[in-house]
C-alpha cells in the first residue's frame, strides 16, 4: 500500500529559486553552448525567470557568455556556457601506494593532478591525515594563487564511509573507526570550505558518470583497482549507496578457487577471510602471484614499476604471466556476473591496475560473464576506464562542487 501525505506546505520562494538555478545550470552543462531562449524552451521556465537566473549566475561566476551567437531569424541570441574561471573543487584519493589530488573547475577542466608516493597501508591514519593535509595546503595555495576560490574538498578511501565522514573499517589500510573528515578538518584548522569523505569506488563512478566516455549511462559500474576492489554502482542514473551507505563491497565476494585444493600459503584477504575477490585481484595479490621474486625485496611501496614489469612480460608472451592474468580475469568475471544478475548494468568499467592489465584480464572476464549469468545472454560491456588512476580524486573534486550545482550560490 502507498500512503500519501496530504499535509502539503507552501514552498518557500527562496527554495524555488534555488531549485530553478539548479535546473538552469544542469541544462547549460548538458547542452552548452545554448541560449537563454533554449533554456526557457527546454526547461519550461518562463523567459523572464531564465533571464533573471542567468544574470545572477553570471554575476557569481557560474555561467558566462561566449561571444558566439545563434543563427536564427530575428535578433541573434548570445550563447551560454559554464564558467570555470573562479571556482574549483578539490578531490583526494588514498591509494595502495600513493596519495593523489585533483583540482577541477565547474566546466570539468582539471587544473592540476598531483601524485605523491605514500605507503598508506603501513603509515597509519594519523600519518595519513598529516600527509593529506600537507598535500591539500599545497593545492589550495596553487589554485588560490591563480585567483580561484576552493568550494570544497572530498577524500576517497578504499572502504565504506558513514554519513559523518568516518571510516568504520578499511581492511586494506588496517583502519578501524577512523573519523577521517573530522581529523582532516582539524589538521587543516577549519579551512573555510567543506571537507567530505566517500568511498573511492563511489567517487570513481561519479567521475565516470560526469567525465568519462560513458558519461550519462543510467546503469553503470566502476570497479576500483588497488589493495581493495570496490564497486561504485549507478542504477537508474543515481548512485546506489544502500541502507547504511556501504554498498559496493564486491572485493569480499567469494570467488571459485583457481585450484580444487588451494596450495599451502594461499594469501588471505585483508578482511581476514580467504577466497575473496580482493585476495585474487587486488594489486598486492596480483604482483605477489605473478612476480614471486618481489617478496625477497621486502614490502612493495610503489606498485607502478611492478605493474610495468607484468605488462612487459605479458606483451613478450610469458606463458605463466599470461595464464595468471587470464585466471585473474576469470575470477573478476565471476564477480561481475553476480553484479549483472543483481543490477543488470549497461557498462562495467575497471580502473587502477585492473585497467592497466585489461588487455589480458578482460577476454577471460567476458567469457566468464557470458557463461556465468542466468537468464537471457548478458549484453553488458566490460571495458577499461579511460579516466586513469586519478578517477576517484576527479570524482572527489566533482563532489566538492555539488553544492553549487544544486543551485546554492557560492559564498566566495
Amino acid at each position: 500500500m502507498i500512503s500519501i501525505d496530504r499535509s502539503f506546505q507552501t514552498a518557500d520562494l527562496g527554495d524555488v529559486r534555488v531549485a530553478n538555478r539548479a535546473v538552469v545550470l544542469r541544462h547549460v552543462r548538458l547542452h552548452a553552448p545554448c541560449s537563454r531562449a533554449d533554456v526557457a524552451a527546454r526547461t519550461g521556465l518562463n523567459k523572464a525567470t531564465v533571464s533573471s537566473l542567468v544574470g545572477e549566475l553570471i554575476e557569481h561566476g557560474l555561467l558566462r557568455e561566449t561571444g558566439l551567437t545563434e543563427n536564427r531569424i530575428g535578433r541573434p541570441a548570445t550563447m551560454l556556457v559554464l564558467d570555470g574561471s573562479r571556482h574549483v573543487g578539490l578531490g583526494l584519493q588514498i591509494g595502495a601506494d600513493e596519495l593523489v589530488v585533483v583540482a577541477a573547475d565547474l566546466a570539468g577542466e582539471r587544473l592540476l593532478t598531483w601524485r605523491r608516493a605514500f605507503a598508506a597501508a603501513t603509515a597509519g591514519p594519523d600519518e595519513t591525515v598529516r600527509a593529506l593535509a600537507a598535500l591539500t595546503r599545497r593545492a589550495v595555495t596553487r589554485v588560490t594563487g591563480a585567483g580561484r576560490a576552493v568550494l570544497g574538498l572530498t577524500v576517497g578511501v578504499p572502504g565504506p564511509v558513514d554519513a559523518d565522514g568516518a571510516v568504520p573499517a578499511a581492511p586494506a589500510l588496517g583502519w578501524h573507526g577512523v573519523p577521517l573528515a573530522a581529523d582532516l578538518r582539524r589538521a587543516l584548522r577549519d579551512p573555510g570550505f567543506p571537507v567530505g569523505v566517500d568511498s573511492d569506488a563511489n567517487l570513481a563512478v561519479s567521475a565516470e558518470l560526469r567525465h568519462g566516455p560513458y558519461a550519462g549511462t543510467a546503469d553503470l559500474v566502476h570497479l576500483t583497482g588497488g589493495l581493495a576492489v570496490g564497486a561504485g554502482l549507478v542504477s537508474g542514473g543515481r548512485l546506489l549507496r544502500g541502507g547504511r551507505g556501504f554498498a559496493g563491497g564486491i572485493g569480499h565476494l567469494p570467488v571459485p578457487a583457481a585450484h580444487a585444493t588451494p596450495p599451502p600459503g594461499t594469501p588471505a584477504c585483508h578482511c581476514g577471510r580467504r577466497g575473496c575477490l580482493a585476495a585474487v585481484a587486488g594489486v598486492d595479490a596480483v604482483v605477489r602471484r605473478l612476480l614471486p621474486d618481489v617478496a625477497s625485496d621486502g614490502p612493495v611501496t610503489d606498485y607502478l614499476p611492478e605493474i610495468g614489469r607484468i605488462q612487459a612480460l605479458a606483451r613478450a608472451g610469458d606463458v605463466p604471466v599470461r595464464d595468471g592474468l587470464a585466471e585473474t580475469g576469470r575470477q573478476l568475471g565471476h564477480a561481475v556476473s553476480i553484479l549483472v544478475d543483481l543490477l543488470d548494468p549497461e557498462v562495467v568499467l575497471v580502473g587502477g591496475h585492473l585497467a592497466a592489465l585489461a588487455p589480458w584480464l578482460l577476454p577471460a572476464a567476458r567469457a566468464e560473464i557470458a557463461a556465468g549469468t542466468s537468464g537471457p545472454p548478458a549484453t553488458v560491456r566490460i571495458e577499461a576506464s579511460a579516466l586513469g588512476s586519478a578517477a576517484s580524486a576527479l570524482g572527489g573534486a566533482t563532489a566538492a562542487l555539488a553544492t553549487v550545482e544544486t543551485g546554492q550560490l557560492p559564498l566566495a
